[in-house]
């Protein structure tokens, strides 16, 4: 129970405390609270909101889960960003560019797109091995890396295309795109979506039925202990990056299979840094993982309704962010409780604490 209450608590007291803080920010600029509130949940139901929503989380679930690997090998691999960025245009562009079965041709671009990712986070990974550069200031570098790398693929004199105002790369045909589910005027489902919830049911078989996932585990509590019952470190360092880059290169695919199907200059960009929050959000687990994209994609989608209540959209990134921050101090807190607590029960029990000497 305690095990339970150490894992709900804090991040139920982090979405509180973020409610009252953009509650009294509310207050201050002399809106009310309830009404913008109520604004965003009813939106939920008009329109397509529900399945933007839904199409969102899965989305942003895919980020996360990338991230999650990183921290469970106590990596923190903040180049998801440009790794699914550059995943994004690899795959568009070799997915335009050839002519293949339906299923065997969106089976060839995400195959692409895991690659790409994967390849993309090779370098910090080899750097962290061979010469211990930190990842964080690798992955940053070759997030910058990466905006560059894109933006010269999809020249006109390389990959891209001009059609309008926008550049993009060629369209991937229709036998490369993933099917999704049509809710009439509510909106399409993405397909990508079960794809999502297969690699959460996949990481969590990974990470507790599997010896890798105990070996990667037990490298990112200490390597040093790893080491000595005889797991390589570094090939940990090295395989948990690799993998997080190939789950990062799909994060683009919901939409570029199910909707866009091509890079263009409206690329979304963003969503690798929302995996971070998530991750942490959700303390790595697949389940509470869902829950924190859940809520990201809800903020995100029906914040739309809070310019029809004059209320400024920018309350939701207040939210967001302050649901991070809350996030972290509260497991410490909650941490700290149950230690206390632990320590007063073995007290009790030695005859320390609360009993006769």
């Amino acid at each position: 129970m305690g095990h339970l209450r150490g894992k709900l608590l804090p991040p139920a007291l982090a979405i509180v405390f973020s409610m009252l803080l953009c509650g009294a920010a509310l207050v201050i600029s002399g809106a009310n609270p309830l009404s913008a509130f109520g604004a965003m949940v009813t939106q939920v139901g008009k329109g397509t909101t529900f399945v933007d929503i839904i199409n969102s989380t899965g989305i942003y679930y895919i980020a996360a889960l990338a991230v999650a690997i990183g921290f469970q090998m106590n990596l923190f691999n903040i180049g998801v960003e440009g790794q699914y960025r550059v995943a994004a245009v690899v795959a568009a562009v070799v997915g335009g560019s050839i002519a293949l079965p339906p299923g065997i041709h969106t089976l060839v671009i995400i195959i692409v797109a895991a690659l790409a990712g994967a390849a993309w986070a090779a370098i910090p990974a080899i750097l962290k091995v061979t010469r211990g550069v930190n990842e964080v200031i690798s992955t940053i570098m070759m997030n910058g890396l990466a905006i560059g790398l894109s933006a010269y693929l999809i020249r006109r004199d390389v990959f891209g295309e001009l059609r309008g105002n926008n550049i993009r790369t060629a369209e991937i045909p229709e036998s490369g795109w993933m099917p999704g589910i049509s809710f009439g005027g509510g909106g399409t489902m993405f397909g990508f979506i079960f794809v999502a919830v297969a690699l959460g049911v996949g990481y969590w078989v990974m990470m507790n039925r599997t010896r890798f996932g105990f070996e990667l585990r037990a490298s990112g509590e200490s390597s040093t202990a790893a080491s000595a019952g005889g797991v390589n470190a570094k090939k940990m360092v090295l395989v948990s990056m690799l993998l997080s880059g190939a789950i990062a290169g799909l994060i683009s695919l919901p939409e570029l299979l199910g909707r866009d199907h091509t890079f263009s200059l409206n690329f979304t960009a963003g969503i690798g840094f929302s995996g971070i929050a998530i991750a942490l959000l959700g303390r790595n687990h697949p389940g509470g993982i869902a829950f924190g994209a859940l809520l990201w994609a809800f903020l995100d989608k029906s914040g739309l309704a809070l310019d029809n209540v004059g209320v400024p959209r920018e309350i939701v990134t207040i939210m967001q962010g302050s649901i991070v921050l809350s996030v972290v101090v509260a497991y410490e807190v909650v941490r700290r409780f149950e230690l206390a607590s632990e320590q007063r029960r073995v007290g009790r029990e030695l005859g320390t604490v609360g009993g006769a000497a």
